[in-house]
C-alpha cells in the first residue's frame, strides 16, 4: 500500500471540496469515469465521492443555479494528488485510452500535473509530487515553474505488466485548492490570519501560493481572470466550500474569505 502523501501530514491540510452542481448526477458520472473517484454516499441532494473510504468531493444539487462566471471569485481548480508517479502514469494511459480531453500538462519542479475542466466549468488538476527532499528552497520560498511535462517519462514509470488504472488509488487526496480571487494580497493576508499559512511563492502580483508545514502549497490564489472581483454570487454553480483539516482545531468551524467563499475547518490528525 502507498503512503499517505506529505501534503496530508502537515498541521493543516485540505480535506474535501464542495461544488454546487446544476446536474450533480452527470457531474458525479464524470468524476467517476475521468478522475476515478468512487461514490461513497448520498444524502439531502448531495453526492459524496472519494478514493477508498476517504471523502474528497461533495456535489450539491441546485437545478436553479446559474452557470459559474470564470471572471468572478471562485474555483480555479481542485487538485487531486495521486500517491506516486506510477499512479500518474497509469492515469495518463487511462486518459489516452478513453480520449479524455487534456488542457495542459506541466512540470512544476515540485510536481508533475495534468489539467482539464469538468462539464460545469470547474477546473481539475491531476498530479503527483516529487519527493519533498528534492524540492529546492531559497529561504522560505520554494522554486516552482511551469515547464513542459515529459509524458513518456511519467508513463515509463509504470512497471511492465502492470494492471493499469483501477480508479483513484487508496491515499489519493485533495492536495491543494487553487482559488480565483479579486486581489491575491488580500487572500494572502486572510490565509495568514485564519490558518497561520506561510507564503511560499508568488507569481508577480497576480498569484500567491501558501502552505502549512513546508508543503509546496495547499492553497493557490490568482487574479489572472478575476482581477478586482467582489463577493461571489451565491446563485451561481461552482465552488460551494473548501474544508480544511487542522490538528489543532477543537471543533468544526466555518468562516468566509473576503469573497464570500466558505472555508470550513474540521479537527483531526492525518489519517
Amino acid at each position: 500500500m502507498s503512503e499517505l502523501p506529505f501534503a496530508a501530514t502537515t498541521p493543516v491540510s485540505v480535506s474535501r471540496v464542495g461544488l454546487k452542481a446544476r446536474d450533480a448526477e452527470s457531474l458525479a458520472a464524470y468524476y467517476r469515469a475521468v478522475v476515478g473517484l468512487q461514490e461513497l454516499s448520498r444524502a439531502d441532494g448531495a453526492i459524496t465521492l472519494g478514493a477508498a473510504n476517504r471523502p474528497l468531493l461533495v456535489l450539491e444539487q441546485d437545478s436553479s443555479a446559474k452557470p459559474d462566471d470564470p471572471r468572478s471569485a471562485g474555483l480555479f481548480h481542485t487538485a487531486f494528488l495521486l500517491p506516486s508517479r506510477a499512479d500518474l502514469g497509469r492515469w495518463i494511459n487511462h486518459a489516452a485510452a478513453n480520449r479524455i480531453g487534456i488542457e495542459g500538462a506541466s512540470d512544476h519542479l515540485v510536481s508533475e500535473a495534468l489539467y482539464m475542466t469538468d462539464p460545469e466549468g470547474n477546473g481539475i488538476e491531476i498530479y503527483a509530487d516529487r519527493r519533498p527532499q528534492d524540492w529546492k528552497w531559497n529561504g522560505d520560498r520554494i522554486a516552482m515553474a511551469t515547464e513542459r511535462l515529459n509524458l513518456p517519462a511519467v508513463v515509463g514509470s509504470v512497471p511492465a505488466g502492470d494492471a493499469g488504472w483501477q480508479g483513484a488509488p487508496e491515499n489519493t487526496i485533495v492536495g491543494h485548492v487553487h482559488l480565483r480571487v479579486g486581489r491575491p494580497e488580500d487572500a494572502e493576508a486572510w490565509w495568514h490570519e485564519a490558518f497561520g499559512f506561510d507564503t511560499v511563492a508568488k507569481y508577480g502580483a497576480q498569484a500567491v501560493f501558501l502552505s502549512s508545514g513546508h508543503y509546496h502549497h495547499h492553497i493557490g490564489a490568482n487574479a489572472w481572470q478575476s482581477a478586482g472581483a467582489g463577493r461571489r454570487d451565491p446563485s451561481r454553480s461552482g465552488l460551494a466550500w473548501v474544508e480544511m483539516r487542522s490538528d489543532s482545531a477543537k471543533a468544526e468551524t466555518s468562516r468566509e474569505d473576503p469573497w464570500g467563499t466558505v472555508i470550513r475547518t474540521v479537527p483531526g490528525v492525518p489519517a
